[in-house]
């Protein structure tokens, strides 16, 4: 069984020097590219020599080694990310360069060890897997669902009043659904069951 993954609850950082360089590990959650493209480019005017960084967002992910030799940077970062048991994450390292090289290994321990120290510290915040539901029913069986639903925590989003009834959309937690769906089947007498949307 997997372990469940985490986000971050705020942003969180993390400096050292090694070897007369200076890094800096700087990390927010996100939930689109763009989002965490854009913290990327907020950090870039601090004058450091490298702006290296990654970020994973379930499967899709990207890093970049921003002049670093290839793969000593941004996968390290990456990797940290992941061996942290992150998701929805980016984190930007920046390096001040001291005038001492620290050859491919330092450069992927300084990286990858900077990234992961960082993410030690944050406030994790469990991320919960989400199903979005839709279905229909009368008025009279939405009087007596709504209230239950909201027992449940469930998100009520789209609610459409028609001639012949509700129509209803809904983001519940995935290990509920089939617990809300005898629910909504019992209320309905079996004439509504929720369909999981995509």
């Amino acid at each position: 069984m997997t372990e469940p993954l985490c986000t971050l609850v705020g942003p969180c950082s993390h400096a050292v020097t090694i070897k007369k360089s200076r890094f800096l590990a700087q990390a927010v959650a996100t939930t689109s590219a763009d989002a965490a493209l854009a913290f990327v480019d907020s950090l870039r005017d601090n004058g450091g020599s490298h702006h290296c960084w990654a970020f994973r967002i379930g499967q899709a992910y990207r890093f970049n080694d921003d002049g670093e030799p290839s793969s000593s940077a941004g996968k390290p970062i990456l990797a940290a990310i992941d061996g942290q048991g992150f998701d929805q994450v980016v984190v930007v390292v920046t390096r001040w360069f001291g005038g001492t090289k620290l050859g491919i290994g330092g450069l992927v321990r300084a990286y990858g060890g900077t990234a992961a120290r960082c993410l030690q510290q944050g406030e994790r915040r469990l991320l919960v897997a989400m199903s979005h539901l839709c279905f229909t029913c009368t008025f009279s069986q939405w009087a007596h669902l709504e209230p239950r639903l909201r027992e449940w925590s469930a998100q009520i989003g789209e609610t459409a009043f028609r001639a012949d009834g509700v129509i209803v959309e809904l983001d519940v937690v995935t290990s509920q659904v089939a617990e809300l769906t005898r629910l909504i089947g019992d209320i309905t007498q079996g004439r509504s069951l929720p369909q999981v949307q995509p």
